[in-house]
């Protein structure tokens, strides 16, 4: 009896630690790998700057439209820029000048081994 009343105390003894333990490793763990864990904070991090560089891609391409925009308003109104933009929409050119229209439709690469002259 002596030795099973010895275990028992002894297990008394080391039950809270173990327990202790337990809990630390169990909230160590999630601390690094949880859903929202150091790991996981440097992936949002990632993104974060990622998405930073993105809006500042953005930003930039707006303030060139915004001044391509201001450039074609009555104000201030630029030749250069009124002639480009004619010249697309109406599709005009100088007798001088060479237009080179591309094939809506390039021709496959079969088409052109089959054909014949």
């Amino acid at each position: 009896m002596g030795m099973v009343r010895e275990l028992k105390l002894r297990a008394r003894q080391i039950i809270g630690p173990v327990i202790g333990m337990s809990v630390v490793v169990y909230f160590t763990y999630h601390v690094v790998q949880g859903d929202r864990g150091l790991l996981a904070l440097g992936t949002l991090l990632g993104e974060v700057n990622a998405l930073q560089a993105q809006v500042l891609d953005v930003r930039s391409e707006r303030f060139a439209l915004e001044n391509k925009v201001k450039m074609l308003r009555v104000e201030s109104l630029d030749p250069d820029l009124l002639e480009e933009r004619a010249r697309a929409v109406l599709g005009y050119g100088n007798a001088d000048e060479l237009v080179v229209v591309p094939d809506q439709d390039p021709p496959s690469v079969k088409a052109l081994a089959a054909f014949k002259p």
